[in-house]
C-alpha cells in the first residue's frame, strides 16, 4: 500500500453544508451545550469532501460517536493544528492569505491569539474580502452569512490542499 494524495471534493463539502447548516445530522452528536458545534459541523463538511479520517489516537482527526472522537474533530485550535501539520492519512491544509481562500475552505475567528469559532466558506463573490465571503456554521446556525457580519479581532484562513489515503 502507498499513501496517495487525492483531491478534496469541494462540491461534496458544499452540498453537505447546504443541507445541514440550519439543522443537525442525527448521525453526529450536537455539541451546542458543550461549548459549541461549529468545529463539529466544519469537520462534517470536510469529511463529506474527503471521505478519509485519521484514526491516530489524540492527534488524528476522526469521529466514531459523541464520546469517541479526536479533539481535532470538535476543538477549534486542534482542528487547525491537525490540518496544517498532518503528514499522514486524512485531509491536510495550510494557513493562507485571504486572497487564496476558496469555497470549501475554512476560516477561524479569534480574540488575540485565542481562536474560538470555525466557519465553512460557501461562496465568494469576486476578489475575496470580508464583505463578499459567505459562510456556513453551527452554534449560531448560518448559511450564506457574510463574513463581515462577525465581530473578531483575529482571523485565519485555512486552505484545504488535499487528502491522503492508503491505496
Amino acid at each position: 500500500m502507498k499513501l496517495t494524495t487525492l483531491s478534496y471534493n469541494r462540491q461534496d463539502a458544499l452540498s453537505y453544508a447546504r443541507r445541514w447548516a440550519l439543522k443537525r445530522n442525527p448521525f453526529y452528536y450536537n455539541y451546542d451545550n458543550l461549548g459549541g458545534d461549529c468545529t463539529n459541523f466544519a469537520s462534517q463538511c470536510l469529511f463529506s469532501g474527503c471521505k478519509v479520517m485519521n484514526y491516530t489516537p489524540t492527534l488524528g482527526w476522526y469521529y466514531i460517536n459523541g464520546n469517541n472522537k479526536s479533539p481535532s474533530w470538535t476543538g477549534v485550535p486542534y482542528f487547525y493544528n491537525f490540518l496544517v501539520n498532518n503528514k499522514k492519512e486524512g485531509p491536510f491544509g495550510l494557513e493562507c492569505p485571504i486572497d487564496d481562500i476558496m469555497i470549501g475552505d475554512f476560516i477561524q475567528l479569534g480574540a488575540d491569539k485565542n481562536f474560538y469559532h470555525t466557519l465553512f466558506v460557501v461562496d465568494i463573490d469576486g476578489a475575496p474580502n470580508p464583505n463578499n465571503i459567505y459562510i456556513a456554521t453551527h452554534t449560531l446556525d448560518s448559511y450564506n452569512r457574510p463574513l463581515s457580519s462577525y465581530f473578531y479581532t483575529n482571523i485565519r484562513y485555512i486552505h484545504i490542499a488535499g487528502v491522503r489515503k492508503w491505496l
